[in-house]
């Protein structure tokens, strides 16, 4: 009799240890296939960067004209850090969902078509990063019912962007509906900051000023999601691009005029921080201009997209170094 309680006893502990053995086997290969997506897709150091960079520039220029006394950056800063980080990933999630049709054929090598991740996986992770992000606003942002309004409306806005709006049929197969629709959310994610940081030094939030600034961070954004539909006349495939519609010569006469836009509102806040700072930004302007007119000519010689990013580096690199000085002078030295 004992001998069968022995032996009982290790056929369940074998069990038990074959399901635990599994059982980790599958959680490797779940948070492997997420390492492979998020590594391919969009490296969480690059998404967490770019929100830090967007929620400082926004920050530290209201800070810096709003006649702030005090520098405040604590749990509720790295919150709202957080949320954009959590916003721009779930973006890209999103993307990735609605689009696996259009993946499949054009883009098979990605992680998702190729069968390296599993949308279930992705699923997940939006599931579990929203939660956590929400958690953490309902607990640290409290103190400012409005905040939770502009908070509200990114998540609306996201998540109707998602479903097409509910208007798939008529918005996916259209370039130009899919730019009204969606490039929008540049906007709101700036605004999300504007209200945030206005909201934490009692400054007014619908200023002429505020204004600027929301449309300012977003000329760039418009001009990176044209660009990247941009093509070489021999570079097109099936995949539709702006170029393929309406011909690279007129796309990038329409990126020059945003761009020109966007050189007159970016002198507008540069002037109110630091005037000799309007040197760097016309100097950027004027290479962006020399590159898209060497497009125009040749659009063999490199991809406008990728010029498009160097160039958002060289407007907001100084920007942001510039603010980080004024400050260092005004709060340390």
């Amino acid at each position: 009799m004992n001998d069968n309680i022995n032996e009982n006893e290790v056929i369940n502990d074998e069990v038990e240890y074959n399901e635990a053995t599994t059982q980790t086997a599958v959680s490797k290969s779940f948070f492997k296939r997420l390492y492979i997506y998020q590594k391919e897709m969009l490296p969480i150091p690059k998404a967490l960067f770019v929100a830090a960079l967007l929620f400082f520039q926004i920050y530290l220029f209201i800070i810096l004209t709003g006649d702030v006394a005090q520098l405040q950056f604590g749990v509720q800063q790295f919150i709202a850090i957080f949320t954009l980080f959590t916003f721009l990933f779930s973006l890209r999630i999103a993307d990735d969902i609605k689009d696996t049709a259009v993946d499949l054929r054009l883009f098979a090598h990605r992680p998702i078509p190729s069968g390296r991740t599993k949308k279930k996986d992705i699923v997940i992770l939006l599931i579990v990063i929203n939660a956590i992000c929400i958690i953490l606003n309902i607990i640290f942002m409290r103190d400012h019912p409005l905040y939770f309004i502009a908070y509200g409306i990114l998540l609306l806005y996201g998540t109707l962007m998602s479903v097409w709006f509910f208007a798939r049929s008529k918005i996916q197969p259209s370039l130009i509906l899919a730019l009204i629709t969606h490039n929008p959310i540049g906007v709101i994610m700036n605004a999300y900051v504007i209200v945030f940081a206005s909201l934490r030094f009692n400054l007014p939030i619908f200023t002429f000023n505020n204004v600027i600034l929301a449309l300012t961070l977003y000329w760039t954004t418009l001009i990176w999601e044209i660009s990247r539909k941009v093509r070489a006349p021999k570079d097109e495939n099936d995949y539709v691009t702006y170029s393929k519609l309406y011909g690279f010569k007129k796309i990038t006469i329409i990126i020059l005029i945003i761009i020109t836009i966007d050189l007159v509102t970016s002198s507008m806040l540069m002037f109110q921080i630091f005037p000799w700072g309007l040197f760097a930004v016309v100097a950027a302007y004027v290479w962006f201009v020399v590159r898209c007119l060497q497009f125009y000519r040749n659009p063999e010689r490199f991809k406008i997209g990728k010029q498009v990013e160097f160039f958002m580096m060289l407007t907001e690199t100084p920007m942001i170094l510039i603010q980080i000085g004024l400050m260092l002078s005004l709060f340390v030295f």
